[in-house]
């Protein structure tokens, strides 16, 4: 009796460390990258930037490269768009073009 409680045991905990490893896989899913190329000279730029995005929806990530002129974007695909991102820094007085999606 006591063995296949533990047999049942072991094949519950497999069950849930499998389950747990499909919803990081779905999670991975869902996320993208996206860097725009911005016409950012100075760290008042980059500070905007870094302030105000961050409120965009599904934002999760932000790099802002003064040198390279780019921002890069890490955000949830169901929650926002490339195209959407794109604007709001257009928004904030930078002109932005998608350069790269990942």
């Amino acid at each position: 009796m006591k063995t296949i409680k533990i047999i049942m045991l072991a094949i519950a905990v497999c069950i849930s460390i499998s389950g747990m490893a499909q919803d990081n896989n779905k999670k991975d899913d869902k996320i993208a990258v996206v860097v725009l190329s911005s016409n950012i000279k100075c760290n008042n730029c980059k500070n905007k930037i870094e302030k105000n995005i961050p409120y965009e929806k599904g934002v999760k990530d932000l790099d802002v490269n003064i040198e390279k002129k780019t921002v890069t974007i890490k955000y949830r695909k169901d929650k926002n768009t490339a195209d959407k991102l794109c604007e709001a820094v257009t928004k904030l007085g930078y002109k932005s073009i998608i350069i790269e999606e990942k």
